[in-house]
């Protein structure tokens, strides 16, 4: 009796869009093989989840949606089709209990990425998926199909449809290190170049500030940017001073704003509110009660909480005469300016702006010159803030190219 040969796809990357892709195309019966250069998948999706895996994040959708910018009408489709209440019942139905944070930010109960991959690589290999590590993407053999490089040597495949989830360029030691740029590139990919993004920014500290306080947190405060169009933003947060700049939570959800307007004009200015909950009247009344034997730091401190690494940023940027002035004192507690002068490197950044232009691809997420092969996740041209938008969005684009791939295979059979 004559067996018909199950359908096959190759997955190149082992990320969180690879798998879901994997997941979409096995479900369906395929034959799904998953190749990743590191010596297990997933590493990057673990290492994000040691602090808590943020999943997603529980805001009104058409505010979720807004997060991704100008790439919000590229990714719309996709997101519309795995929403983060979508997202949360494909983790519950794995097993995995959620719950949301006070910030709205969506957690795993366990806090860990761990169960959860688990879980889905127990899924994915019930159902046939095959798992192949410490194998490397070459590029496109000339007589067709890929080129694969393992422990055994070089080889080639011949899928009947590929997704590409390889990443952009952050964490290069877990495996996401833009390799494949000039391999798209070459077969006449537009490919946007690879930046930093949800990155620290570089500020030139004085020896004290940077040999006292690197590696303080910098709590209770708020930032304000403004954009190269002039729009000011405005957000309540927690950031941290390093040795190299400033970086933290409050500095990713503007990096995108920072990154565009040192692109245009060679450098930025954030101003810092370190009183975010006191207004200037305020400050300024507790300021003009200074009693005879305290001390200036001694009011800042008793009255307003003002110790530390914040009274070091206003002695940093006003020096000891302007300290003395209410006024500008005042004011200076209430916007503090620090000038920032360029990303930090793009290996230290929790994700990458850039990547495959969208316009390179048909609405299945298949490049248009390359029939049958199609990319999803960090790879693709898009970026947003920390908060699960972007773990939400490589499984949405992974969905969207394991559908694509589906449909591929399923019009090609006949």
């Amino acid at each position: 009796m004559n067996h018909t040969p199950k359908p096959s796809a190759a997955i190149i990357g082992g990320g969180p869009a690879g798998l879901m892709a994997a997941e979409v195309l096995a479900m369906a019966g395929v034959q799904v093989d998953v190749y990743d250069a590191m010596p297990s998948v997933g590493r990057k999706f673990l290492l994000a989840g040691i602090g808590g895996l943020n999943i997603t994040h529980s805001e009104e959708f058409s505010l979720f949606c807004s997060r991704y910018a100008e790439q919000q009408s590229d990714l719309q489709t996709c997101l519309d089709a795995f929403t983060p209440m979508q997202l949360c019942n494909w983790i519950h139905n794995l097993g995995v209990d959620t719950f949301v944070g006070s910030s709205g930010r969506v957690f795993p109960t366990e806090m860990k990425a761990a169960p959860l991959l688990r879980a889905w690589l127990h899924l994915l290999r019930s159902h046939g998926v095959r798992i192949h590590v410490r194998t490397r993407w070459l590029g496109w053999h000339t007589e067709g199909g890929l080129r694969m490089s393992g422990p055994e040597g070089e080889y080639r495949i011949n899928p009947q449809a590929t997704v590409f989830a390889l990443g952009g360029a952050s964490w290069p030691k877990l495996g996401s290190d833009g390799s494949w740029k000039p391999l798209f590139e070459n077969q006449g990919v537009n490919v946007a170049p690879l930046e930093s993004a949800n990155c620290g920014f570089e500020v030139l500290w004085s020896d004290y500030l940077r040999e006292r306080y690197a590696g303080t947190p910098l709590k209770n405060i708020a930032m304000q940017v403004q954009g190269p169009d002039g729009q000011l933003h405005h957000k309540a947060g927690e950031a941290l001073l390093s040795a190299h700049g400033l970086e933290g939570s409050l500095v990713y959800a503007f990096s995108r704003t920072i990154r565009q307007t040192i692109a245009q004009q060679g450098q930025a200015t954030v101003w810092l509110d370190l009183l975010p909950n006191t207004a200037l009247d305020k400050i300024l009344h507790e300021l003009s009660r200074k009693r005879a034997g305290h001390s200036l730091p001694q009011v800042l401190k008793t009255k307003l909480g003002i110790s530390g690494v914040k009274l070091a940023l206003v002695h940093e940027h006003l020096g000891k005469v302007q300290t003395e002035d209410q006024a500008t004192l005042a004011d200076t507690l209430k916007a503090l300016p620090i000038t920032l002068t360029t990303p930090r490197p793009i290996a230290e950044a929790i994700s990458t702006a850039g990547g495959v232009r969208f316009d390179n691809l048909n609405p299945h997420f298949m490049l248009k010159n390359q029939p049958g092969h199609f990319v999803a996740g960090e790879m693709l041209d898009w970026e947003a803030p920390t908060g699960g938008y972007l773990l939400t969005a490589c499984l949405a684009t992974g969905l969207a190219a394991g559908k694509g791939a589906l449909q591929w295979i399923k019009q090609s059979a006949n």
